[in-house]
């Protein structure tokens, strides 16, 4: 009996080649997505675990499992707890844009894609203080108590971390908004790694997302851009670094 006998699984892995030696995360999601948009799999479609995955395209399996999780947040696949990760049935409407930008960000792209972050960002703050101050900092607070809680664990913190983002983009109301923020998080995830560099701008993070969450409490517009503003600086700083990398 075959290791992997869903047929949908074996569809997947005959229509991949082995990458380039030494591609990584970005690699590995730019061919998935080329494959996935391609009309040759079936929506629905269960994925090959991330080991089988790894092996067809001779990457390793913390690329594949990163790469997974970008196409989660442009909305491309999902995750089932117990029962596996698929091509959803139902592709987000801003998914077409997300493909002509490229997974394959070069420094011009990373520029313009961190420029873009920040004045998404910091309007979000400032909707978000506007519009409903009380509820979004309670919803906040467990975000950030979990990534307090996980300073030594940087995979756990940039975990928390874009939670945080994502349910502030959440509490504007705006749809199109979190559409194009899920959009541009995704895109710069896979520069998200645990350098030096990362580890000791954490810190600085977690206290720019504390001054954040005081300015949307107290309902004050003005403060919260102004410190998303500032924690746009330190994002910015990071994801070179890691690109650098």
């Amino acid at each position: 009996m075959p290791a992997y006998p869903s047929s949908d699984a074996h569809l997947i892995c005959d229509a991949l080649v082995p990458l380039a030696p030494g591609s990584g995360a970005s690699a590995v999601t730019s061919r998935l997505l080329e494959l996935f948009t391609s009309g040759s799999i079936a929506p629905g479609a269960r994925l090959p675990p991330e080991r089988r995955l790894a092996e067809v395209l001779a990457v390793s399996r913390s690329a594949v499992r990163e790469a997974l999780a970008t196409l989660d947040t442009l909305g491309v696949v999902e995750t089932r707890p117990g029962a596996g990760t698929f091509l959803r049935s139902q592709r987000s409407a801003v998914l077409p844009e997300s493909i002509r930008w490229s997974m394959l960000v070069g420094e011009r792209d990373l520029e313009e894609l961190v420029e873009l972050r920040s004045a998404l960002e910091i309007h979000a703050a400032w909707l978000a203080a506007e519009r409903a101050p009380a509820a979004t900092a309670a919803r906040l607070s467990p975000h950030l108590d979990r990534a307090a809680a996980n300073l030594d664990d940087l995979g756990v913190f940039i975990d928390a971390d874009r939670e945080f983002h994502r349910e502030l983009a959440r509490a504007t109301g705006n749809t199109t908004l979190q559409d194009l923020l899920d959009i541009t998080h995704g895109l710069l995830r896979s520069l998200a790694g645990g350098t030096p560099e990362a580890r000791r701008l954490a810190g600085i993070a977690l206290d720019e997302h504390r001054a954040v969450l005081t300015a949307i409490a107290s309902g004050d517009p003005e403060a919260a851009s102004a410190a998303m503003r500032s924690h746009m600086r330190t994002a910015a700083q990071l994801l070179r670094a890691e690109a650098a990398a």
